[in-house]
């Protein structure tokens, strides 16, 4: 086997998509610190740049596995972008969020599906997904389902996931990749939609 390491980005981002996982690792490596240190001076808040850091990657992977990365020899441009636009989503929304008022007579706030009680139909078909997901996750393996719950269920970083497992960020951030790809593969398999 090759080493992943002298390999350029674009042949790096193909091995992966052809279903060499090894080849993620590769580019996360090389290009995590310099996309932690973008986020980072532009947010300036370390938990908030954890997270939108993450969101980046897993981003990435699921724009990889959907096929729709176009080569264009600019990977270090193209993973950055995704993390200026999750940066730019994330202050739109907060800004939104901000600017409600009721003094506005075209938007009724409390005419909000989140605000209102929930029907019969949308409650069962909430609660058939919820115990789908349970019972996908139970079918992980142990590792995987360890990180899963633990950044999903108990609301922790991958640095407190890799404290408590006592393995790298790395390797958390990686358990959590396949997780995700493994619960969308046993879903396929097994025909259940994971949404309303």
């Amino acid at each position: 086997m090759e080493d992943l390491n002298v390999l350029q980005d674009e042949q790096l981002v193909r091995l992966y998509a052809n279903g060499e996982n090894n080849a993620f690792d590769v580019l996360l490596q090389r290009h995590q610190s310099r996309v932690f240190s973008y986020i980072i001076n532009i947010v300036k808040d370390k938990e908030l740049a954890n997270d939108l850091f993450q969101e980046t990657f897993v981003k990435a992977i699921v724009t990889i596995n959907q096929g729709r990365y176009t080569e264009n020899g600019k990977f270090p441009a193209w993973i950055t972008r995704i993390a200026h636009n999750l940066i730019i989503d994330y202050y739109r929304q907060e800004k939104s969020l901000s600017q409600l008022s009721c003094d506005n007579t075209d938007i009724n706030i409390l005419n909000r599906k989140e605000l209102s009680e929930e029907t019969v139909e949308d409650s069962i078909v909430r609660e058939q997904i919820l115990n789908d997901v349970r019972m996908l996750v139970e079918l992980l393996p142990q590792s995987q389902r360890e990180v899963l719950e633990m950044r999903y269920y108990q609301d922790m970083s991958f640095k407190e996931i890799a404290e408590n497992t006592g393995v790298s960020i790395n390797t958390a951030l990686g358990r959590m990749r396949y997780a995700i790809l493994n619960l969308r593969k046993i879903a396929d398999e097994r025909n259940i939609i994971l949404s309303i």
